[in-house]
């Protein structure tokens, strides 16, 4: 995790008087501190959930988290330990459970004796477009019957509200460019139905128990802790492990498909901002949460293969593998984040350039790690 999603940066106020103006996020980020709260993080040990768990420890907020090591690794929070001081540790509650068992999620919503959860971050879910071809019903099974089971949880809890994470795969087959949140398609595989299922669940709840939930349309995040193994690893660690390891880096079809790829810390920020948004208008909503540029699979080759070469300068002349095209998987996206910012003040911090950046020295890391 970069300082920069971090810190308040100074910036130039009207007039001659030069003092620091601090943006939503950052106000956010020195409010916590003074007001501890109890937060759920869902799939802790994963990706996105660990990045979640690391900022919010070194806000000294109160953290449980939930998770059934079914995709998340316990050295992610072994990580997490090590990046945060002893007295925020002791600030976090780890329950080993299954969301698709409703009396683990019941027991996630207290932190301890006198603290019910206040914020919920669902992040659990069976990712991967491949996986949920290759078998539906586990897809099902976690990310509808588990979602649901948390939507109960949590209303039962009486939570103040619940962030969960969508995906851009809603979109479908809608062909507009850049994606715009009340315009979407048919869904292109299992996976795409079950985030969208989510949607209509969470808007269910609105409307029938004025439960306050907020969804994220996740547009390929990527960074520290994501994991390049196994047969649906996400294209960025899976392409540096590679090259790293010297073996062979494949890009489906013909590389102009594009992404529109986000760094860690912006999601991290949209949850946040999402969690503590107080206005009627952003509740009940869907949002975008991208940078808002679009880059091609040969180009984000180009860009992996050049920070490495400052290392590991015999890559410079590596060249990729192009095979057939993926199944489910869609020829472009892009996201607009208008709503975001208008309604979050959601701005995102890094570029797929500066997130790399990051991301690049953690996974050269942890493959000599492995590989050692």
């Amino acid at each position: 995790m970069t300082s920069k999603a971090f810190c308040p940066s100074a910036l130039l106020t009207a007039g001659s008087d030069w003092r620091p103006i601090l943006n939503a996020y950052q106000q956010l980020l020195q409010r916590l501190p003074h007001e501890p709260l109890t937060w759920l993080i869902t799939g802790v040990a994963g990706f996105i959930g660990s990045n979640l768990l690391e900022a919010l420890l070194k806000l000294d907020q109160r953290v449980v988290g939930l998770d059934n090591f079914a995709t998340g690794h316990l050295r992610n929070l072994v990580e997490v330990e090590s990046l945060v001081t002893r007295e925020q540790w002791a600030r976090f509650r780890f329950v080993e459970g299954d969301i698709r068992v409703l009396d683990d999620c019941r027991a996630a919503m207290h932190w301890g004796a006198g603290f019910t959860v206040d914020y919920v971050l669902h992040q659990a879910a069976l990712g991967s477009v491949p996986r949920s071809i290759a078998d539906p019903i586990a897809t099902n099974e976690t990310n509808i019957t588990g979602f649901l089971n948390m939507l109960v949880a949590a209303r039962d809890a009486n939570v103040r509200s619940f962030v969960y994470a969508a995906s851009s795969s809603t979109y479908g087959d809608h062909p507009g460019l850049p994606k715009v949140e009340d315009q979407i398609g048919k869904p292109l595989s299992p996976y795409a139905v079950t985030k969208y299922v989510n949607e209509l669940y969470a808007d269910v709840f609105a409307r029938n128990y004025d439960f306050n939930s907020i969804g994220l349309r996740y547009f390929n995040v990527f960074g520290p802790r994501q994991d390049p193994e196994g047969a649906y690893a996400a294209v960025i660690p899976k392409w540096i492990a590679s090259l790293l390891k010297g073996e062979p880096v494949y890009i489906n079809g013909d590389g102009d498909t594009s992404r529109d790829f986000c760094f860690v810390a912006n999601a991290v920020q949209a949850n946040l901002l999402a969690a503590a948004a107080s206005a009627r208008e952003t509740r009940g909503q869907i949002y975008n949460v991208a940078v808002g540029e679009r880059t091609t699979l040969k180009h984000l080759y180009s860009l992996i293969r050049q920070g490495l070469t400052t290392t590991h300068p015999a890559l410079a002349n590596i060249q990729p593998v192009y095979r057939d095209f993926r199944q489910g998987d869609v020829r472009h996206s892009l996201a607009n984040v208008d709503k975001a910012r208008r309604l979050l003040s959601y701005e995102p911090s890094h570029t797929l350039a500066q997130g790399l950046q990051v991301a690049l020295p953690w996974y050269v890391r942890q493959t000599a790690f492995a590989s050692g």
